[in-house]
């Protein structure tokens, strides 16, 4: 698959980064052409409207969430394993499109909301075969919600919500034995 103009990624980035920051209401398409360094006419150009600028975002999901399912189907680790241990946010690319079209769908917007129900339906297909019953697959899609959210409240104070390293190693074996 060709690479997207650099111009064009750029716009989506500031796009992304002012949902992040700001919320769904900031993020104007005047605001996105200011924060992406380009002319109002030069965002247009790439996207016409604030609506295919939404569309853009949910097929940088889309395309993401895909690389996402051939890296866990690929992981020595396993699906399961691979799923909960990259549930706690990096700050990458996927983590920073998910929040953003999360932001959309909270405004509104059905295709970043349809879009979010989907990648969620796309790693549980994945997991499926490899955990015993639906409550297991359950199991595992509910702890790495817990461990998302909890990772956003996470202030890295003393009381540390988010497990790391040994302490999430523990916590993936202890959600493989019981799904397995």
């Amino acid at each position: 698959m060709p690479r997207p103009p650099l111009a064009r990624e750029k716009v989506l980035d500031a796009f992304e980064a002012i949902l992040i920051e700001e919320g769904e209401r900031a993020a104007t398409l005047e605001a996105t052409a200011k924060a992406a360094g380009v002319s109002k006419g030069g965002l247009l150009y790439h996207f016409g409207s604030k609506d295919e600028l939404e569309a853009g975002l949910v097929e940088r999901l889309d395309r993401l969430t895909t690389l996402d399912l051939e890296r866990m189907t690929a992981a020595d680790e396993g699906p399961v394993a691979y799923y909960v241990r990259t549930s706690v946010m990096e700050d990458d690319a996927l983590d920073r499109v998910l929040i953003a079209a999360t932001r959309l769908a909270q405004g509104g917007s059905i295709p970043a909301a349809d879009m979010l129900r989907d990648t969620r339906r796309r790693w549980a297909e994945t997991i499926r075969p490899h955990v015993r019953d639906s409550a297991s697959l359950d199991l595992v899609m509910l702890v790495s919600d817990g461990l998302y959210f909890n990772n956003s409240l996470d202030v890295h104070g003393p009381e540390r919500l988010v497990p790391r390293s040994d302490e999430l190693a523990e916590l993936i074996a202890l959600v493989l034995k019981a799904t397995a």
